[in-house]
């Protein structure tokens, strides 16, 4: 398929012009001015989205991931102390990583980088398949699935389509290039064998020297690609946006949607969260050039390159709903650094794309960790499925107050958690802050245990039906409790 063809039948799967305008995304004519329309999707307490007012001692509460432990040692001859900028995808019961190897430091897009990658049936234990497509010191008994392309190994960054109808040669998509060179399509029908697509750039506006991020936004209806630019001596985040993978929109800078300081963030990691996909988070890197923790002494006895300690770096929490905004509801480190001066370098501590499940009621998402030096890895955090964060109260208690939203669905759901001794309490209002007959607080039957998802009762049940398509509010009544996301549960 060349690259016509491949505009025409994307435009046409997409439902949009090739040419393309904006996305029209808010409220609909017969929503109630200011009403959320979040009929039965999944919210999560990530942001402020919901949230109208917090009372008493309640607040936002950001996760602490689980530190899992090693996922993948870096450990190959092709692989080594700087592999780096490494995809995890969820595929039809397998798990997919991508990753780049890289032995020594160098020039970025130099011939000796090349994109490796690994599989797992449970996203916690990792194969190489010898996949036989590249030789490496003369032997193909290895696990590459791109070599010999400079620059594109440097950030090789591949996604899965999930639009129905997709060129089955064309379902894996991927973007690569440096400043340099712009950022190039590739497309694979397997995973494992990729061409390049066209003969030049279809991003050429950016720095793209980190991870270039693309993904499919079904809220939108467009594919997105977030990037590395340089603004006002910081590394910051652009988006831009495509009907059709090829041909793309000029940039847009990424903005916070209050007075936040602006910080370097290496790489975002922005995607679709997959049980909210109208919901993008981003596990980004935080850079902090210059602010060097370890001595001289420290990085020589842990075996760092001598030019990879004089700074230091965390991960955070930012989340986006389309557009060109952030929510960064939390500002400190979501993803600490770790006991032990190899966890203090520069460049360590960066997340891996996408957040995947990896048990029933457990997701992970993965980071690079002692980077430049012998002991270089992948490892694995995990957390409750929707767990990013919560509103919460401790033992003397506190209350939220959803903004006004229009639901649809017969039963109100919980992800949430108490202490024995916890507890938790549901009003429904109107529009105003009125409780609704039958849905009062008086009425609410507490909520104690700790689960992912639970329906919410009052005297009278838990069928929440007769409340659709009106504005209504939530009032959360917490004990030494939390609540991680909601959603009402669709009518049969």
């Amino acid at each position: 398929m060349d690259r016509r063809q491949w505009l025409q039948c994307s435009a046409a799967m997409a439902g949009v012009s090739v040419t393309g305008g904006a996305v029209g995304i808010g409220r609909s004519d017969d929503r109630p001015e200011g009403a959320l329309e979040i009929g039965s999707r999944r919210e999560l307490f990530i942001d402020r989205f919901l949230v109208d007012r917090l009372g008493g001692a309640a607040s936002f509460a950001l996760a602490r991931p689980r530190d899992e432990g090693v996922a993948l040692a870096f450990d190959r001859p092709w692989e080594g102390a700087f592999c780096g900028y490494a995809t995890v995808l969820q595929d039809d019961g397998r798990y997919r990583l991508y990753y780049r190897g890289l032995p020594k430091s160098g020039r970025d897009g130099s011939a000796d980088e090349v994109t490796c990658y690994a599989e797992s049936t449970d996203g916690r234990s990792w194969d190489r398949p010898e996949l036989g497509l590249f030789a490496y010191e003369g032997s193909r008994a290895n696990n590459l699935v791109l070599a010999d392309q400079a620059p594109f190994s440097h950030n090789f960054c591949p996604m899965i389509d999930p639009r129905p109808g997709v060129a089955a040669d064309a379902r894996y998509k991927a973007l690569a290039g440096t400043g340099r060179t712009g950022l190039w399509a590739f497309t694979s029908p397997d995973g494992l064998r990729w061409d390049r697509v066209g003969e030049g750039p279809v991003i050429s506006d950016g720095a793209f020297d980190s991870q270039n991020v693309p993904c499919w936004s079904e809220h939108e209806g467009r594919y997105l690609c977030y990037f590395r630019v340089f603004k006002d001596g910081f590394r910051r985040v652009a988006r831009t946006t495509s009907a059709d993978f090829l041909d793309w929109n000029g940039p847009e800078l990424m903005t916070y949607d209050d007075d936040r300081p602006i910080e370097h963030l290496y790489t975002n990691q922005t995607s679709p969260y997959f049980r909210a996909p109208h919901l993008n988070v981003g596990i980004a890197a935080r850079f902090m050039p210059g602010r060097r923790v370890i001595s001289a002494e420290q990085a020589e006895e842990i075996g760092v390159d001598p030019g990879y300690f004089n700074d230091c770096s965390d991960a955070v929490l930012l989340t986006t709903r389309g557009g060109s905004v952030y929510d960064r509801t939390f500002m400190e480190g979501f993803l600490v650094p770790g006991i032990g001066p190899e966890n203090w370098v520069s460049r360590t501590n960066y997340p891996a794309l996408n957040v995947v499940q990896t048990g029933e009621d457990e997701m992970s998402f993965y980071a690079n960790q002692n980077y430049g030096q012998p002991t270089a890895h992948l490892r694995r955090y995990s957390l409750r499925l929707d767990g990013f964060a919560s509103i919460r109260a401790g033992y003397d208690g506190g209350e939220v107050i959803t903004r006004p939203m229009i639901a649809d669905g017969d039963a109100l759901l919980l992800n949430f958690e108490t202490s024995a001794a916890g507890g938790i309490r549901v009003e429904v209002q109107d529009a105003e802050g009125a409780p609704l007959p039958g849905f009062a607080l008086d009425d609410a039957v507490e909520t104690i245990g700790n689960e992912i998802e639970r329906p919410v009762f009052w005297e009278g049940g838990s069928d929440v039906s007769s409340l659709a398509g009106r504005p209504i509010r939530l009032r959360f009544v917490l004990k030494d409790a939390a609540v991680y996301a909601l959603r009402f549960r669709g009518r049969a």
